[in-house]
C-alpha cells in the first residue's frame, strides 16, 4: 500500500506540475520523503542505461532514445534533464504502473556525475556510459580529479561499463575490469600533434601521477596518450570513430557507416559515437543507426539556429563555468569558412550559486577567435569588462572587439544591413536573453 500511495501521489504531482510548468524534480522529492527505498521496490526493465559525465550527458540521452525509438524500442527518459535522484524518481515513478513496474523496454537516465553514486545506490544501472570528466563549474565541482573520486562511487558489479578511450580519465574506471565496452577515435584530419589549449589536464597520469605523452590530440586533453612511467595507455576501441571531414560535415563510424552532421563540431561526433555504441549493443544495426542520426538536429535547445532581421545565425549554448564546452563552441564558429561574426554574452557566471567568480574566463581558448574567418567580435553582458580583460591578453586587434554591457543592444547593434552569419555563444541561463529579439527557425 505504501508503494502505491507513492506512486500515485508523484503522478498526481507531476501531472500538476506539468500543467503549471514547473520542473520535474519536486513529485520525486516528495516520493522519497514518502518512502526513501522506493526505487529499489519498482520493476524494472531488462535494459537500465544510466549516462554520466562532464558534458554530453543530455545530448547523448536525446540521441540514445531517439534511435532507439525510431527502431520501434520504448524508452522512459528524463525528458527534461533532471538528473539528481530527485528527477530520477519522478521519472521512474511516472513512467510506471501503480503496482511499480515501469511500462518501458529501456530506463534511459541522464544521471548528475556528482550525484549518481545516491541514485545508484537502489538502481543498478546494466550499461553506464561515462563521456568524459572536464574541468566544470568550480564553484560546484571543484577539481576533475574530486568529481572521479564521487562518481567511483556510483559504479558496481554487475554493470557493463561503456567508457570514453580517449579521455585518460574517464578510461581509469576500467582499471582492473572486465566487462567494460570502449568508444573512442583513430588519429583524425583534425588532430594536432602538440597540445591546443591554455591548460593541460592531461599533462600526469591518473593512476601514478608521472608525466604523459600524447601521439595526438583530438582537442585538449581527449586524444591518445600513455603514461611514461607506469605503462597507463589508451585502450583500444570497440566502436570507432575512423575518419571526420568538418568541411563536408562528415564522421563514419568503424570505417563503414558514414553520418552527416547536423553541428560541425567535435563535442558533436563523440555524443554520436557514445549513442551509437548503446545502441549497437542493445541490438540495433549500424547502417540504420547511421540513417537515423544523418542531419540529426537536437531538440535540447543546446543549438538554436535564428534571424536578426536579414541576417541568420546560430546560437551555441555552452555549460556554465565550462571552458571546454565553450572552447567547442567557439571551434565552430572559427571554422566556418564563408566567415562569420561573434557575439559573447556573460549575464550570469552560475545557475545555481551566488558567485562572481570569473576565472574560468582564462581557461577557454579565446585565441581560437583570431582565426580570419571571424569578422567581427561583439562582446556582452553584466560581465563584458572581465571579458574585455580576458581578450586583451590575446593578440586580436582591438578594433574587431566590440562591447555592449546590454544585451538589447549588442543585438540591436547585430541587426544591421551587413551579410555576415552570425555565431551566439552563451550560456543555459542568458540565451533567452537574446532569444526574445529574434526569430528562431
Amino acid at each position: 500500500m505504501k508503494k502505491f500511495l507513492t506512486i500515485l501521489i508523484t503522478k498526481l504531482l507531476r501531472f500538476a506540475g506539468k500543467l503549471i510548468g514547473r520542473g520535474s524534480s519536486k513529485p520525486g522529492q516528495v516520493a522519497l520523503k514518502l518512502c526513501p527505498d522506493i526505487l529499489s521496490r519498482m520493476e524494472l526493465p531488462k535494459y537500465i542505461i544510466a549516462v554520466t559525465g562532464s558534458n554530453g550527458k543530455t545530448s547523448t540521452v536525446e540521441m540514445i532514445a531517439h534511435i532507439l525509438t525510431q527502431n520501434g524500442l520504448t524508452v522512459a527518459w528524463n525528458k527534461e534533464g533532471s538528473n539528481q535522484i530527485e528527477g530520477v524518481t519522478t521519472l521512474v515513478l511516472g513512467s510506471a504502473t501503480l503496482g511499480g513496474k515501469v511500462k518501458a523496454d529501456i530506463l534511459l537516465i541522464e544521471s548528475d556525475e556528482r550525484f549518481a553514486r545516491y541514485t545508484f545506490k537502489y538502481i543498478r544501472p546494466t550499461h553506464y556510459v561515462i563521456t568524459n570528466l572536464y574541468r566544470d563549474q568550480l564553484t560546484r565541482n571543484g577539481h576533475p580529479e574530486w568529481v572521479y573520486d564521487a562518481l567511483a562511487d556510483s559504479i558496481t558489479d554487475g554493470t557493463q561499463l561503456i567508457l570514453n578511450a580517449d579521455d585518460p580519465l574517464v578510461s581509469a574506471f576500467g582499471q582492473g575490469r572486465e566487462d567494460v565496452i570502449w568508444f573512442g577515435a583513430d588519429k583524425l584530419s583534425t588532430d594536432t600533434e602538440d597540445l591546443v589549449s591554455v591548460y593541460n589536464d592531461g599533462a600526469y597520469c591518473p593512476v601514478c601521477k608521472a608525466p604523459m605523452v600524447y601521439s595526438t590530440h583530438h582537442y585538449n586533453h581527449i586524444g591518445h596518450y600513455r603514461c611514461t612511467a607506469c605503462g597507463y595507455h589508451r585502450h583500444d576501441t570497440q566502436y570507432t570513430i575512423t575518419s571526420v571531414d568538418m568541411d563536408k560535415g562528415e564522421m563514419t563510424i568503424d570505417g563503414t557507416h558514414t553520418i552527416t552532421l547536423a553541428l560541425k563540431s567535435l563535442y558533436n561526433i563523440y555524443n554520436i559515437l557514445s549513442a551509437y555504441t548503446v545502441a549497437s549493443i542493445v541490438g540495433v544495426d549500424g547502417a540504420k543507426i547511421a540513417a537515423d542520426m544523418n542531419h540529426y538536429v537536437l531538440k535540447n535547445g543546446r543549438v538554436i539556429t535564428f534571424s536578426l532581421g536579414s541576417r541568420r545565425g546560430t546560437m551555441l549554448t555552452s555549460k556554465h563555468e565550462n571552458s571546454i564546452s565553450y572552447d567547442q563552441s567557439i571551434r565552430v564558429a572559427a571554422a566556418y569558412k564563408e566567415g562569420c561574426d561573434v557575439l559573447i554574452i556573460v549575464d550570469a557566471v552560475s545557475r545555481k550559486y551566488f558567485t562572481s567568480d570569473v576565472s574560468w574566463l582564462y581557461d577557454i581558448d579565446f585565441e581560437m577567435l583570431g582565426s580570419d574567418n571571424i569578422h567581427q567580435i561583439v562582446l556582452a553582458g553584466k560581465y563584458v569588462n572581465d571579458l574585455a580583460v580576458r581578450f586583451s591578453y590575446t593578440d586580436i586587434p582591438s578594433e574587431r572587439i566590440k562591447l555592449f554591457e546590454s544585451i538589447d543592444e549588442a543585438a540591436d547593434y547585430l541587426n544591421s544591413d551587413r551579410s555576415e552569419y552570425i555565431y551566439v555563444i552563451t550560456c543555459f541561463s542568458d540565451k533567452g536573453k537574446f532569444l526574445v529579439k529574434v526569430k528562431e527557425d
